[in-house]
């Protein structure tokens, strides 16, 4: 049980890092600053809320929701595994970034969501390879975790990939 303690403990310390972190708002993205590195992140957010639809897909077609023949099922899984670690890979120069660049702010509401979505989002993560690959897990557990991380990658779209590609607004912030 203490296994259920992990994603809490990872989000957490990102929560109390990006509180005591001094951030950094010159920092670079790639070789990008200021608005240059927004542009940049909400791009690559979008590619990530791409890969997380796909995700969400192929896990539909895998647990048979989405009709595909039973021996597609394997390639599926592959797929599904593969796709993970390509959002995972894809959403760590944004973490990064964010937690130098800006630590967790809470100036605002908008803000304060985005800032404690991105820390849950890997705790999240780390829900997901816990409950994977634990055998004593419900069956149950795997579809709510990954919907769940589904739900993190829209919420931090939204609060930063739309607000950016919509002139810094998005409607309920």
């Amino acid at each position: 049980m203490a296994w259920a303690l992990v994603p809490a403990a990872v989000t957490g310390g990102l929560v109390w890092f990006g509180r005591a972190h001094t951030p950094d708002y010159a920092a670079s993205f790639f070789g990008s600053r200021f608005a240059d590195a927004q542009h940049l992140k909400a791009d690559l957010g979008t590619a990530l809320l791409g890969l997380a639809v796909l995700q969400l897909l192929l896990a539909l077609a895998m647990y048979g929701v989405l009709p595909v023949p039973q021996a597609a099922r394997h390639r599926l899984a592959t797929g599904h595994r593969v796709g993970g670690l390509a959002a995972f890979l894809v959403s760590l120069p944004i973490a990064v970034h964010c937690i130098r660049a800006y630590g967790v702010a809470t100036y605002d509401t908008r803000v304060t969501v985005h800032s404690l979505a991105g820390c849950f989002l890997y705790g999240a993560f780390a829900a997901k390879v816990i409950v994977v690959r634990n055998r004593r897990v419900p069956g149950w557990a795997i579809p709510i975790v990954g919907g769940v991380l589904v739900v993190a990658i829209a919420l931090l779209w939204y609060t930063a990939a739309l607000w950016d590609f919509n002139e810094q607004q998005v409607p309920g912030f």
